[in-house]
């Protein structure tokens, strides 16, 4: 790389499927902060979008390189926040990048991460419904 030329940046294009209706909107959350994995609350340099339940795509530009992670929600009813059943079990659909497993909780960043390098990256996020 020349001297005072920046990494290349990527982009991410985002398709969901899988949801159980069209109803109400898809929150999603991508990072590069562990910490901030799934939700990234606190987080200053993750992106988010609210896209319609009835078109669920969304495309992140101008990503720096590194490690990426991204979770969505289902939010069914529109209220911004995801419902559970006693406190515990989600009542909409969530999904993650790279599908990655849930088991008694949401996945470790790792499992769900994957690599921009300055190129375009596909990712199709499949929802899961518990209820």
């Amino acid at each position: 790389m020349l001297a005072g030329a920046s990494a290349p940046e990527g982009t991410v294009n985002l398709t969901v499927t899988g949801l159980r209706s069209a109803k109400g909107q898809v929150l999603v959350c991508l990072t590069r902060e562990a910490d901030h994995f799934p939700d990234c609350s606190g987080s200053k340099t993750a992106r988010s979008a609210i896209v319609p339940a009835s078109r669920p795509q969304a495309t992140f530009a101008d990503l720096p390189q590194g490690r990426y992670a991204i979770s969505v929600l289902h939010d069914e009813n529109a209220n911004g926040r995801a419902d559970k059943t006693l406190g515990l079990i989600p009542r909409e659909g969530f999904g993650f990048s790279r599908d990655a497993p849930v088991r008694m909780g949401p996945p470790k960043f790792d499992q769900a991460a994957f690599a921009i390098d300055g190129g375009d990256v596909t990712q199709s996020i499949r929802m899961r419904y518990l209820m």
